[in-house]
């Protein structure tokens, strides 16, 4: 799956994993930390979601056309810079949700600089005949690499809240802060007054005092350890600085103007005939329509998903589902799964059959030992369930690749455009099971003076499914994205079209947050209903124009 790909892949999937993992730490916690510190109404969290998601993707636009013209590692550069800036200053316990914005504001920036550029130099590097066939398995291999910065992401931000909540003598709640912002702001309903009393008495003993003093000390220490969180996202995004310069030699040959390339090798390029730049340019703009209602689909993840997963969804699990919560456990189950695979894999010889056979000893022995340790309830944060689209994407990819080859051989494999529209119909299927866990439950309204977490509480695997099924859909549609906007956008404006396709990726997160709305006036299964719909119309779109978008790769 490697070996026929050049180095500069694994230096530009590094660079881009550490800052993935900075930026995911930030996304698993973001929701919560606005919420603890400043006690917004869901509506309000979602347009700063939304509106946050929206420059993310829309700056790349400005920082695709900065690149066109001064180059593409020096603007990464840049961009890396300003994000370390913005991290750093959301590390700084300020109590303003004004400057809050201004560092968000200042990642997107930095975010616009750096993350279309990554994919330009990335098609780049394979624009030579010999890596044209494995175009398309390389944005799946580097989409692996955001993946594993992700996995792990949320399971720093938890362990750091954790230890640094224990230090302030404290331990997390998932209906504390809803209920302590309530308390402090005089809406919290008076029966739930006694249980949030219960609470804080039994999280403070003989060092409760008052009410309001706790509610205070509480979310000041739960929003101070969210600081600190982002404090490691600025470390990691450092460290994809030291990768991307100190490692530049591998990937210099993609860092190119294309005017550049064509006079070192003082040839004349071909040029596209108006109508041949038009039909390409047409047929980008018909599929970033059809994704902005997937991105507005997928990004639920950090916003009404997250708040389904706190709200929602049970706090304590038992042993066996507590393995996929505990990352101990889990990474060695994610050991054991990678021996086998090499123990019984006909490929793999000699010293992989030897470590295939070591990880499924150890991780299943270290798995059951930790299994052993778990008690009959066992609390998950929900911040965890971050992790699983994540860790899908990094075991999905291997098989979707095998699956992609095995087509091709036989030409059968299905084009860039065919892909995004069945990522569409499976997005709209990962809702279904949304709208039907969602029967009966309280809507968010009925719960927001009532500390916001539902009497009825549903099993984890609601959403672990959902999340399944949304890796699924995105890694038929977000890697194919990017592989088709770097196959037909027109070489001159490649950069503003890898800006384009995050523009749209931008309006749909804008949508994400407006979903607020109906999540707050609705019943819930109708919100995630509405899901269901759009992914649906845009699987019924693209499937319309699928002849148009094919032959705008062949033009």
């Amino acid at each position: 799956m490697l070996k026929d790909h050049p180095r500069g892949l694994f230096v530009l999937f590094f660079a881009n994993m550490g800052e993935r993992f900075g930026y995911y730490t930030m996304m698993a916690i973001l929701i919560f930390f606005v919420e603890a510190r400043f006690g917004l109404t869901k509506q309000d969290l979602g347009f700063i979601w939304g509106a946050f998601l929206f420059s993310i993707y829309f700056l790349p636009l400005f920082g695709g056309i900065l690149a066109d013209r001064i180059g593409y590692g020096k603007t990464v550069v840049a961009g890396i810079l300003v994000m370390i800036l913005g991290y750093g200053m959301l590390a700084v316990p300020v109590n303003s949700l004004v400057f809050v914005l201004f560092c968000l504001f200042v990642i997107s920036a930095g975010t616009g600089f750096f993350k279309g550029n990554m994919a330009v130099l990335l098609g780049n590097l394979y624009e030579d005949k010999k890596y044209k066939k494995i175009h398309d398995a390389a944005f799946n291999i580097y989409y692996m690499g955001i993946n594993i910065g992700a996995f792990f992401s949320p399971y720093v931000a938890v362990g750091v809240r954790n230890f640094l909540l224990s230090k302030d003598g404290f331990e997390y709640k998932p209906e504390i802060p809803g209920m302590a912002q309530h308390f402090l702001h005089g809406t919290l309903e008076k029966a739930k007054i006694p249980e949030l009393t219960e609470l804080a008495q039994k999280q403070w003993g003989e060092n409760f005092t008052t009410l309001k003093a706790f509610c205070n000390a509480y979310t000041d220490s739960l929003s101070q350890a969210y600081n600190a969180s982002f404090g490691i996202a600025a470390v990691s995004i450092l460290m994809s600085l030291a990768i991307f310069i100190g490692f530049k030699k591998y990937y210099k040959s993609a860092d190119y103007l294309k005017a550049e390339k064509v006079a070192a090798a003082n040839e004349t390029e071909v040029e596209l005939t108006p109508k041949q730049t038009r039909d390409r340019i047409v047929a980008l703009m018909l599929v970033f329509l059809v994704v902005i209602f997937f991105w507005m689909a997928f990004h639920q993840n950090g916003y009404i998903l997250a708040l389904f997963a706190k709200n929602y969804t049970t706090a304590s699990v038992g042993p066996f589902t507590k393995i996929f919560f505990d990352l101990p456990a889990f990474l060695s189950v994610i050991g054991a799964i990678i021996g086998l695979v090499w123990l019984l894999g006909k490929q793999f010889q000699g010293m992989f059959k030897v470590s295939g056979a070591v990880l499924l000893v150890a991780g299943v022995g270290i798995a059951f030992l930790r299994y052993r340790g778990f008690s009959a309830a066992n609390t998950i944060s929900p911040e965890h369930f971050q992790a699983f689209n994540p860790i899908f994407v990094v075991f999905l990819t291997p098989l979707v690749l095998v699956y992609f080859a095995f087509l091709r051989k036989r030409d059968k494999e299905p084009s860039s455009p065919r892909k995004i529209g069945i990522g569409m119909g499976v997005a709209a299927l990962a809702y279904v099971f949304m709208v039907l866990a969602s029967q009966g439950l309280q809507s968010p309204k009925e719960l927001e003076t009532a500390g916001g977490v539902s009497s009825i509480l549903c099993s984890p695997y609601w959403l672990i499914t959902t999340y399944f099924s949304l890796t699924i859909a995105e890694l038929f549609l977000s890697p194919m994205g990017l592989a088709f906007v770097a196959k037909v956008a027109p070489p001159k404006i490649r950069g503003m079209m890898q800006g384009g396709w995050l523009a749209a990726t931008a309006i749909g997160n804008a949508l994400c947050g407006v979903m607020g709305i109906p999540y707050e006036r609705l019943p819930l299964w109708m919100t995630f209903a509405i899901m269901v719909f759009t992914s649906l119309l845009s699987f019924t779109f693209i499937f319309c124009i699928l002849k148009k978008l094919e032959a705008a790769t062949k033009s």
